[in-house]
């Protein structure tokens, strides 16, 4: 469902109801006369829904994350807030830059719509730049050759499933972050997907090897082997983005998380 499309035609729809009662309708009834209930509610809703409308197309936007590909940065359930206008100001629909302010940086957490289904909103970490070399072979990540260090922490307890997988802290920004990578999982990639610069890329049985062509970004979930990202479906191109992942609003199951990710 595009929700910010059916927005989109709500505003037209009371717009166009407010104005014609405000320049045209209101000028023709007779003094103290009620305006009809179409023209009433129309009118009463285009007010709100312009707010609502403004705030989620250019500043914030809530998610609700669907599955654990993030644990443990995030886990199913949380309410996420998504800035908007930290890579830039676009219009809202259509999603076309118009405005630039800023650029994804290696450790952003990024909303953008599925490469495959643009229908569909996906949250990864962003892992690669435009020009950069990603190797990730047996487990390890390399940055334009560069070995990504892997500090041990204790094992991660799986609140819903009880069961461990050792995590590790990773530096990829100024933030260093968790991961998590299962000892018993296979290195190797499986159901990789036909993408858009497939040639970039190559597989082997230990991993995946890429380099981020101009315009796009290679992203990976924090929970490394349990996550579908661009080792499997491709690179995010700049005109998928939608903002930048910056706090947990709210979780049903654990108030405490509240405020706990930026």
């Amino acid at each position: 469902m595009n929700f910010a499309l059916i927005l989109f035609i709500l505003l037209v729809i009371t717009g166009v109801l407010w104005f014609f009662d405000r320049f045209h309708a209101r000028k023709r009834r007779p003094a103290n006369a009620p305006s009809p209930w179409w023209v009433e509610y129309g009118s009463s809703f285009f007010p709100v829904i312009l707010i609502v409308f403004g705030l989620r197309s250019f500043v914030v936007e809530p998610f609700r994350i669907p599955s654990g590909s993030m644990i443990p940065t995030l886990l199913v359930g949380d309410f996420i807030l998504v800035q908007k206008w930290s890579y830039g100001i676009r219009l809202p629909v259509i999603n076309k830059k118009v405005i630039a302010i800023a650029d994804p940086q290696r450790g952003d957490v990024m909303v953008f719509r599925y490469p495959a289904d643009p229908s569909l909103d996906y949250i990864k970490r962003v892992v690669g730049l435009p020009g950069d070399r990603i190797d990730y072979h047996d487990k390890r990540l390399r940055i334009n050759g560069e070995l990504i260090e892997l500090v041990r922490e204790e094992d991660y307890l799986h609140p819903d499933r009880l069961y461990y997988s050792p995590q590790f802290s990773e530096r990829l920004g100024e933030r260093a972050h968790a991961v998590l990578i299962e000892r018993d999982v296979p290195p190797f990639i499986s159901h990789v997907l036909d993408f858009p610069y497939r040639e970039n890329c190559t597989y082997t049985t230990s991993g995946v090897s890429c380099v981020v062509p101009d315009g796009h970004y290679y992203v990976m979930g924090d929970n490394r082997d349990a996550s579908s990202d661009s080792r499997v479906w491709g690179f995010v191109p700049d005109e998928n983005i939608v903002g930048r992942a910056f706090f947990i609003w709210f979780n049903f199951n654990d108030m405490k998380r509240i405020g706990s990710f930026h």
